[in-house]
């Protein structure tokens, strides 16, 4: 079984990161991302960029769709990075979530990862 794992992160303490914060951030995920991937039950990691630079599209009663800059909502955790994870059950994927560096930066800023079982996947 397959679960995309969303990733959080506090965009407003990112955003007072200094120099030296980037540096720690680093060390801090570094073991972590190593444990994840060494795990064997990830099969693809990414990252997004910041919210100023998404767009959204939004389906209109009327059948039209409108272009917008920006997120599909504002938060201050904004979704950042996921993950996929392959898994027997929920248990086993929390498990592994629990890897990522995200579930370490407590000290340095809130966030969170998100679980859901994935019900289809079309590779094409």
């Amino acid at each position: 079984m397959q679960f995309l794992c969303a990733c959080y992160y506090d965009l407003d303490a990112f955003a007072r990161f200094q120099p030296e914060d980037f540096k720690k951030l680093g060390e801090i995920c570094a073991p972590h991302d190593a444990r994840l991937k060494a795990s064997g039950k990830v099969s693809l990691i990414g990252s997004l960029s910041l919210p100023n630079d998404f767009r959204t599209l939004r389906a209109q009663k009327n059948g039209a769709v409108t272009d917008e800059p920006g997120p599909y909502e504002q938060t201050r955790q904004p979704f950042g990075a996921f993950f996929i994870v392959e898994a027997e059950n929920m248990d086993e994927a929390v498990r592994i979530a629990r890897l990522h560096p995200g579930t370490h930066l407590g000290d340095m800023m809130a966030g969170g990862i998100e679980i859901r079982p994935i019900e289809s996947l079309e590779r094409l």
